[in-house]
């Protein structure tokens, strides 16, 4: 997936091999295999979806199902970003948590 460019394409993960965006030639990410990409005019959910995937939070399938809670609104992550800074939680596990204390 392009960051910049707000597209997704699926494509077989290869950690090996550096992909680049067919647009704008920057490199793409990995987001994970349970990934679905919002539509490209929601700015606010790419917004999220910058933080999640810079924070090491993907989109990865697990042996019981998805990838468990992930935040869908910049103001669900803005919370869970001020608890981490708060508590000293790292901001992946607080980004992950589906309720805050």
């Amino acid at each position: 997936m392009c960051l910049s460019c707000r597209v997704s394409y699926k494509q077989p993960h290869d950690p090996w091999r550096e992909r680049v965006c067919p647009r704008c030639a920057g490199a793409l990410m990995y987001a994970g295999s349970a990934f679905a990409a919002p539509p490209k005019r929601d700015r606010a959910a790419w917004r999220t979806l910058t933080v999640l995937l810079h924070a090491g939070l993907g989109f990865h399938k697990t042996c019981c199902g998805g990838p468990g809670f992930r935040p869908r609104s910049l103001r669900e992550v803005k919370e869970r970003l001020a608890h981490a800074r708060r508590s000293g939680e790292p901001a992946a596990r607080a980004l992950a948590r589906a309720e805050l204390p």
